[in-house]
């Protein structure tokens, strides 16, 4: 029995419900942006919406879905009730709370900071303690996950580990040490300024800091995506998991090379010096051959599927697929995507080709591909595949389903690409307006008003796909009882997991290890500055 079921439905409707506003909220502001209208009176209001859409895009959407998946993968994959199933309630009002303290916080002007926060500009302090207190609720999350793995495995010794849970736990791990990083810029430098209590702030350490956040927490909120690539896709498309150990290198890598590349987010800052940034460069690299393991653990993992289904030759099994199953769409726009914000991800580790593209349109591209386009996409896959369990509805309209993956994944390409081309000629980001009327601005109009339309073919698809899940949920609810849940069969079932790759004690000492070497330095020599304080900026004085 799924007892975890309310669970799990609050934390995802909770996180959809914060999606469908944040992007409306991202289309207003492209709207707002383009030519199609006047510009906005006030760019305050512009710079509280980018605040909001961010926050919910980048904190409380993934860990939302991140905990609430979790829960689920760890009564399905483990076939046990979840140990502390009241912790995980407290979590969740822990992480609503916050939720709603930002929001207020945001909504009022107190808090047009942008979801990086950086100093020196500060805001309200109940605008930190709302995300300081989001990520405590997640933290019981990833203390759970570690209780109920160990729990499992003390009642079923050398039983090798579902993989769908080891990945979620890697996600977890990660996420609890990546985390810290912000929360230690949050507690130690920034509600300090914000509260009164100092009037100056080492900007540079503070940046550091939320390095050790900023391009690691793209892989938790990925995580679940890869969990979903690997223990769902195969079966939902009626193949089979090419390889069970090459998931298992894959997440255990994402550990190890997520952490210590953040600093290649500061080519530009003169604080860090150019050998960090050099290792950071290097490791951020490193990272992409997790994902490269994964394509072609997926793609072989598909073409059984065709080969199953009777699919001969080179490429004749690609024929064979099952196009109108709205699962083998998604995981194919989502490769594309990913693909894409892949390549341009390329050219921001890279120190030289960085400075043609730092802090202008081509990163917000970059980043939506990933995010937004690769990862969102697969989130929806997660809510499809699991709702007859969760709500015991009958099955989802399949034709809605691919229209609107449709919708969002074409709605992606026409927001994002352009963003890439107007980049290139150095449009900066993060600008509320632009005078299309001058005449070296008025050839790129037609970019924003293109994303513009983009945007608007990704709400419309946000609004479908809750409204599928609302529909089932209203109409079906209790109507039928799903068959057991599984996830993938892997080629060879019943295969003994490497012991290296059975639990994550080494890949977590190595994640450990690796960011004390990447961030020591950089954070004991800023620390240590006596002159790199600056004075402290209250929002709405700029």
């Amino acid at each position: 029995m799924f007892l975890a079921r309310r669970l799990v439905l609050a934390h995802f409707w909770v996180a959809f419900v914060a999606f469908l506003g944040a992007i409306v909220l991202g289309e207003w502001q492209m709207y707002m942006r383009s030519p199609l209208t006047a510009w906005i009176n006030n760019p305050e209001h512009y710079y509280r919406s980018v605040t909001a859409h961010g926050t919910v895009m980048a904190y409380v959407l993934p860990t939302l879905v991140a905990m609430g998946f979790g829960y689920a993968i760890t009564e399905l994959a483990l076939k046990r009730p979840l140990i502390g199933l009241r912790w995980a309630w407290a979590g969740f009002w822990l992480v609503v709370i916050g939720t709603a303290m930002a929001a207020v916080t945001m909504a009022l002007g107190k808090a047009s900071l942008l979801y990086t926060f950086y100093p020196p500009m500060i805001g309200s302090p109940f605008y930190y303690l709302g995300v300081v207190i989001v990520v405590v609720g997640s933290w019981i999350w990833v203390a759970l996950m570690g209780v109920n793995l160990l729990a499992w495995k003390r009642d079923n010794p050398g039983a090798t580990v579902p993989l769908a849970m080891f990945g979620n736990v890697a996600g977890a791990y990660l996420w609890a040490w990546t985390s810290l990083g912000a929360a230690l810029e949050l507690l130690i430098q920034v509600l300090p300024a914000s509260l009164g209590l100092t009037d100056t702030i080492n900007a540079g350490l503070a940046r550091v800091f939320f390095s050790w956040t900023l391009h690691a927490i793209v892989y938790f909120w990925l995580i679940p995506a890869y969990v979903a690539f690997y223990t769902i896709v195969p079966r939902a498309i009626g193949g089979r998991l090419y390889s069970d150990t090459m998931a298992r290198v894959a997440f255990a890598l994402f550990l190890v090379f997520s952490m210590p590349i953040g600093i290649h987010h500061l080519f530009a800052d003169p604080q860090v010096g150019a050998g960090f940034k050099f290792v950071h460069a290097t490791m951020t690299a490193m990272v992409s051959v997790p994902t490269l393991l994964t394509v072609f653990t997926i793609v072989a993992s598909v073409e059984i599927a065709g080969r199953l289904r009777g699919g001969t030759g080179l490429f004749g099994w690609l024929r064979t697929l099952p196009w109108d199953n709205p699962i083998m769409l998604a995981v194919t726009f989502s490769f594309i995507m990913l693909g894409f914000g892949g390549a341009g991800g390329i050219i921001n580790m890279s120190y030289q080709l960085n400075e043609s593209i730092h802090n202008t349109q081509w990163i917000t591209g970059h980043f939506h591909l990933i995010f937004a386009g690769a990862i969102v996409i697969m989130y929806m896959v997660v809510a499809y595949d699991l709702w007859p369990q969760l709500t015991h509805c009958m099955p989802l309209p399949q034709g809605l389903m691919r229209l609107q993956l449709w919708l969002w994944f074409v709605g992606m390409l026409v927001l994002s690409l352009p963003w890439h081309l107007v980049g290139l000629l150095g449009m900066p980001r993060r600008m509320a307006y632009y005078d299309y009327t001058h005449p070296a601005l008025h050839p790129q109009a037609w970019t924003v008003v293109a994303s513009t339309f983009g945007g608007l073919a990704m709400v419309i698809s946000a609004i479908i796909f809750v409204w599928i899940l609302a529909r089932a949920q209203l109409r079906g609810g209790g109507a039928a009882v799903p068959a057991p849940y599984s996830f993938s069969t892997p080629v060879h079932p019943g295969l003994r997991a490497p012991v290296a790759l059975n639990g994550l004690g080494l890949w977590v000492a190595m994640m450990i290890g690796l960011t004390v070497v990447n961030y020591g330095y950089p954070i004991a020599q800023l620390a240590l500055l006596k002159d790199a304080y600056v004075p402290v900026v209250p929002v709405g004085s700029r």
